[in-house]
């Protein structure tokens, strides 16, 4: 039996014991470095310095891990937070001296215990129905499967119009070839001299109008072509768009995080303005924001609105202008607050650089009496007699070739705006099914008292800059256009140029 022992990788055996009989060990003691079975184990057991200061395992392969490779001492210690195990001296004089320290014993069951409940959680992921990989499959192959059939049907019926239109034609074409051949082939049968000169001249028509026919022509100029070529154009346009479609939903299948499409406006968002500068003006459905050159300065604050309710998430896009500095983001749902002296969670554009705004309850300000700004020196609060906000402002940067560089300034900006996770993520849109990641927010504030908002001009006040809350000025009465206009087009209405400097999509 000790031969199969010795023979199985698996098995710890007794370093005390003789070769021919090694029996399989029940500890291993970590700091004599050795191996024992029941019978060599009892001196550890029942001596009162072995049992204390010798620290015993389960069985297991040593290999010369048991003392600290800095220290030279022996390894009584594990580190949660860097997840090695370490000696009292790495416990009490290194780095480790702050992290969370276990025994080896109340690791392991601390540890146990962790992955007890991971491999659960995973358990209730996989069996979870809503989740399986089936039903899975089957959804995807599903949306796939009806863009491709779109595709297909697309394609089929364009070129099946194109296809038996072009035919006929050819086929009369044909019809005139025929013609001629037959009346060449009679001439040629005729004996008779008298007979064949009279049915030359026939037979010289036919000939000359078969040498005439191009086979490889398309359709003779006329209102037939001109409306095949209508059809064409039409029915090409919903293949090009259903191509899109299908491009789309490989990418989002591959990589969802970044290729999601960008869906038409919708009618549940609109723009509900709280404060609008001269020259500024609406749409008809509330879904763009005009500005009329050589009346002031764009400057308006919109809250968005949602007139479905929402539960889990909201999401939403826009375009904005290049020649406006904008904020997009999060701000207090009540009109008197908004950007203020409320809470503020956005992404600003100022100029070409980017910049994340965040908002954090300062339960350590001193209590003032009255509103107003206080600035500190790394941001300012907004004060009000209740509570004390501090607003951080963050350059966004990305690393480019020369080190640290500004994050080029979008023209679509995608929210998503997380209420389970507390988390607000801004994209850029690059096309119909491409967008990347700007940043994310996490905040700590209750969601219900947010709403979504665009804040068009001048915008939060910064602290190197020291100016007033006071951001917008006063409400006027808002013009309400019918005229359509196209993605950051125009018109001129009595001499002045109106442009589009806000979309909702």
């Amino acid at each position: 039996m000790s031969e199969n022992l010795q023979k199985d990788p698996h098995v710890i055996l007794c370093d005390m014991c003789t070769e021919e009989d090694r029996k399989p060990a029940r500890k291993t003691c970590m700091k004599c470095e050795i191996s024992m079975c029941v019978q060599h184990l009892q001196a550890h057991l029942t001596t009162p310095v072995l049992l204390q200061t010798h620290p015993l395992t389960e069985p297991m392969a040593l290999c010369g891990t048991t003392k600290c490779p800095q220290h030279g001492k022996l390894l009584e210690y594990y580190c949660l937070d860097d997840m090695t195990c370490v000696c009292v001296s790495c416990a009490i004089e290194d780095q480790h001296r702050i992290h969370n320290m276990k025994t080896f014993s109340t690791a392991h069951r601390e540890l146990t215990e962790k992955l007890n409940a991971e491999q659960q959680a995973l358990l209730v992921k996989t069996e979870d129905k809503n989740v399986s990989l089936e039903k899975w499959e089957k959804s995807e192959r599903e949306k796939l499967g009806r863009s491709s059939v779109h595709l297909i049907e697309a394609v089929t019926g364009l070129r099946n119009i194109a296809l038996t239109t072009v035919q006929s034609s050819v086929s009369a074409r044909m019809v005139s070839v025929k013609t001629s051949m037959s009346s060449m082939q009679a001439a040629q049968k005729e004996k008779d001299t008298f007979r064949f000169l009279q049915m030359y001249s026939q037979v010289h028509q036919d000939v000359e109008k078969a040498k005439a026919v191009d086979l490889r022509k398309g359709l003779e100029p006329g209102r037939e072509r001109d409306k095949l070529l209508q059809e064409i154009r039409k029915d090409g346009e919903k293949m090009v768009k259903q191509a899109g479609l299908f491009c789309g939903s490989l990418l989002s299948l591959v990589d969802p995080e970044n290729h999601q499409e960008l869906t038409a406006a919708s009618s549940d968002l609109i723009f509900h303005p709280q404060t609008f500068g001269p020259g500024m003006s609406l749409s008809k459905d509330k879904r763009k924001a005009f500005y009329s050159s050589g009346q002031g300065q764009c400057s308006a604050t919109l809250l968005i609105r949602n007139i479905r309710t929402v539960l889990k998430f909201q999401r939403w896009t826009v375009s904005l202008s290049r020649d406006s500095d904008w904020t997009v983001g999060l701000c207090d749902k009540q009109p008197t607050h908004n950007l203020k002296d409320g809470h503020v969670f956005g992404l600003c554009c100022q100029g070409n650089q980017l910049s994340s705004l965040t908002t954090e309850n300062d339960e350590g300000a001193a209590a003032s009496v009255g509103s107003g700004v206080i600035f500190g020196q790394q941001g300012y609060f907004m004060n009000t007699p209740k509570k004390q906000h501090r607003v951080s402002s963050a350059l966004i940067t990305h690393q480019g070739k020369n080190g640290d560089e500004a994050v080029p300034r979008p023209e679509v900006v995608e929210v998503f705006w997380n209420f389970g996770t507390s988390s607000l993520s801004f994209f850029s849109r690059t096309g119909q099914h491409q967008r990347e990641e700007i940043i994310t927010i996490k905040m700590s504030h209750n969601n219900w008292d947010l709403a979504p908002f665009v804040q068009l001009g001048q915008g939060l006040p910064t602290p190197e800059l020291g100016e007033d809350t006071q951001i917008t000025p006063q409400p006027r009465n808002i013009k309400i256009y019918n005229a359509p206009f196209s993605h950051f087009g125009g018109l001129i209405i009595d001499d002045i140029y109106t442009e589009v400097v806000c979309e909702l999509h």
